[in-house]
């Protein structure tokens, strides 16, 4: 269970609706098409994501991983692993995490978790983030998704904020992150409960 207190906030009632309008520009609120860019995508790629992963524009070694990789930590391009030398823009790098993001873990967890798509945007968002952070495996076989299936919404975000081990220890980097974020980035715990009706 969570070691801080989960509160809903401005900020994160403010990025749902963002991400909310962002996907209603972007043709996406349709009952009878999946949008092209859902709301719940954008929320995590751009709340959950990209403010805790960072970004390289130049191909780099990582040299924990042993392997190249570039943008938000991508280390493959095309299906092929990312080479030294490679360069990519802001907005390359953004588009290729948007789109793995949506194919790698939102229509998976839309597959395998029962009325994902009708969860809350900001829930949805919080497990498109625990996955993308954890392995969709994990998400779909976690407690705080057995939460969410049964309606218990705030009972499953808390329960997320679990993951906040590395090597049998809690990393409070991953305490903020699963929990209620910094003062520059937001939390998936705090974005799954500010768009739940209190």
């Amino acid at each position: 269970m969570p070691i801080n207190k989960i509160v809903a906030t401005k900020r994160g009632k403010a990025a749902i609706a963002a991400a909310m309008f962002a996907a209603v520009l972007a043709g996406g609120q349709s009952y009878f098409a999946e949008p092209e860019r859902p709301a719940a995508v954008i929320l995590a790629t751009e709340t959950l994501i990209k403010p805790w992963e960072g970004l390289v524009l130049k191909s780099h070694w990582d040299p924990y991983a042993k392997i190249w990789d570039i943008c938000h930590g991508e280390t493959q391009l095309d299906g092929k692993p990312v080479q030294p030398g490679v360069t990519k823009t802001e907005a390359e790098c953004d588009a290729i995490l948007e789109a793995r993001v949506k194919r790698d873990y939102y229509e998976p967890l839309t597959k395998q978790i029962k009325g994902f798509k009708m969860f809350p945007v900001g829930v949805q968002a919080s497990m498109i983030s625990g996955a993308y952070n954890f392995g969709v495996y994990g998400m779909v076989h976690s407690k705080a998704a057995e939460f969410h299936v049964r309606g218990e919404y705030r009972k499953g975000c808390e329960a997320q904020t679990a993951w906040n081990k590395a090597g049998g220890r809690v990393v409070q980097g991953l305490v903020k992150r699963r929990e209620m974020g910094d003062a520059q980035r937001a939390g998936e715990a705090e974005i799954c409960v500010s768009g739940l009706s209190q």
